[in-house]
Formats: structure tokens, sequence, C-alpha cells
């Protein structure tokens, strides 16, 4: 079989997930940026919801994140570890996700660097619920153990990675960290990680999303 080849924008929150979980796992990949192909007929023809990332494996296209890394990792095989680990992988797209990136990240870093004004309504609006992600996080890290879960790497600490370097880059990220003890040692045990480090070496410089102008119009939150 071919190495498999990932779609996507360079800094799409969910592709860093897919590339984390596959550099983790040792699996050799292409990338393959859709950014000039961001919602036209290509693009659709393999995520008919106008999303990234899309796997391509051989004759078999797969898209949706968590389809994709469980694609790509099966561990735990404990039933109750996994239903805990997928606990965490839906609370990344329902509440981490939403507030740290689609209202604060882009309003902080993707707009700007566009041309276009944040809408302090829509931070506003987001704030006290990044903070209330962040102390889930910092109860959940009271057991006093690497990652998430415990002694092992999940997952669930990949899936939630992005979502919280990318807020971390934002004034409020960096006012916010420091109150998380627990979660600051967390990130820094996660950006130590060999796989980790390897992601990022490997990442281009953060340059403006274009087709995010689109969001300003179709999707952007209003309060």
């Amino acid at each position: 079989m071919s190495d498999p080849i990932v779609f996507g924008f360079p800094r799409s929150t969910y592709v860093h997930i897919v590339r984390l979980v596959l550099t983790h796992k040792g699996v050799s990949y292409t990338f393959r940026d859709l950014e000039p192909e961001m919602g036209k007929p290509s693009h659709l023809a393999l995520h008919p919801f106008n999303r990234v990332p899309i796997l391509q494996h051989d004759d078999f296209t797969l898209y949706e994140t968590g389809a994709i890394a469980t694609y790509v990792d099966e561990k735990p095989s404990n039933v109750r570890e996994r239903a805990r680990m997928n606990q965490w992988i839906s609370s990344v797209s329902s509440y981490y996700y939403p507030y740290m990136i689609y209202h604060v990240t882009h309003e902080r870093l993707v707009f700007p660097q566009l041309g276009i004004a944040s809408d302090e309504k829509v931070v506003a609006h987001a704030l006290p619920k990044v903070a209330l992600g962040l102390q889930v996080m910092e109860r959940q890290l009271g057991h006093g153990q690497k990652y998430l879960l415990g002694a092992e790497l999940t997952l669930a600490d990949f899936f939630i990675l992005p979502s919280t370097f990318a807020f971390g880059l934002t004034e409020e990220g960096k006012t916010m960290y420091p109150e998380y003890p627990a979660f600051c040692r967390w990130r820094e045990r996660m950006e130590a990680l060999p796989t980790v480090q390897r992601f990022r070496a490997g990442q281009p410089p953060r340059a403006p999303i274009e087709h995010a102008r689109q969001w300003a119009v179709s999707h952007r939150p209003k309060y």
C-alpha cells in the first residue's frame, strides 16, 4: 500500500491533529495544500461539507478528524479508557475549538492578518467558555500524571493540543494560562515530545489564510 495523503490547509487546527497523530505513529504521509482549491469542485469531491482534513489511502478516502485519527490509531483497548478518550475527543469539537479558535483565535489572529477588524463582542462571549474549559482540564490533570487520561499518551492529548497551542498565541491565552499550573505543565510536556517537535519544525510560517475572508461573511459568530 502507498503512503496516505492528507489534504487540508497548513493552519487548520484539525489538520494539525491528524498530522500529529500520523507523526506520532511513525506513518509516512504526503501533505497536499488545498488552500487554492477550498470550496471548489475539486475540494468538494473529497469533502462534500467543504471542510478539512481528508485522508486518502490508495482507493480509500475518509473525512472527519475523529474517523481519520481512529483509522490510524487503535489504542487503548480497554473499553472504559476508550470511552473516556472519546469523551475528550468530542469535547474538543463541542467546547474547546469553538471558543478558543472559532471565536478568539479567528478574531485576534486570522481576521486581523487579512485586514479585518476584530469583533470584541465575539471575544467577550467566548472568554468565560474558554475559562470553563481550562478549569475542566486543570481538574482532570489533578491526578498528577503526565497526560489527560493518566500515564499513557492517547489521541485525547493530540486532539486538544492544537486548539490550546493556537489560543496560547493570543494575548488572552498568554494572560489566562498561568492561572492553570497543571495545564501549563501538560502543555510543556506535550511540546517537548519528539513527535510535536518534529511536527512544529516542519510547519511553514504562519501566513494569512486567504480563504478565511469568506468566513467573516459566511459563518462568523454574531452577538
